[in-house]
């Protein structure tokens, strides 16, 4: 289901090449695959979820502007922009501002469109408001490895 909900902010599109039997929706977290950008669901679950995320922020490449059906290998658009806000669905919770967040996970799999607190150093976003009570959505802004303006640690050229 098409999920893409930006809000506000400068988007940076990149181009991204997509492997034929990979399915990405608008909307989804995505990872570069050596060249190839494939969903957060798709990425390789190590031990536990703070593992996983930490490795997941490495690689993360931003959020799919575009659809990719099985077959295809047209490039999709990502978003890999720090500057941009979008409404992500997020783990039942109250959230303050800047808190950091990673990819939810469900049954040893990170989701590709919905998000939970993480620690700072496995987190691929932040949250963009506050909420006083317990939020199923949130505004966030996102951290690419591979924007140089990025507040990820793998953004770093060098």
């Amino acid at each position: 289901m098409n999920k893409l909900r930006f809000r506000s902010g400068q988007v940076h599109l990149r181009k991204v090449r997509v492997d034929s039997g990979t399915v990405i929706e608008a909307g989804d977290l995505v990872w570069l695959d050596t060249d190839d950008a494939k969903p957060a669901s798709a990425f390789t679950w190590d031990t536990n979820l703070a593992t996983t995320q930490g490795a997941f922020a490495a690689k993360f490449l931003g959020v799919a502007h575009q659809p990719s059906a099985s077959g295809e290998t047209f490039p999709i658009s990502v978003d890999v922009s720090p500057d941009s806000v979008y409404e992500f669905d997020v783990a039942s919770a109250s959230y303050e501002l800047g808190q950091t967040l990673g990819p939810d996970e469900s049954s040893s799999t990170l989701m590709s469109k919905q998000l939970e607190g993480a620690v700072a150093a496995a987190a691929i976003a932040r949250a963009a408001e506050y909420t006083s009570s317990a939020a199923t959505t949130l505004r966030v802004c996102f951290a690419s490895a591979f924007h140089t303006n990025s507040a990820n640690t793998n953004a770093a050229i060098g």
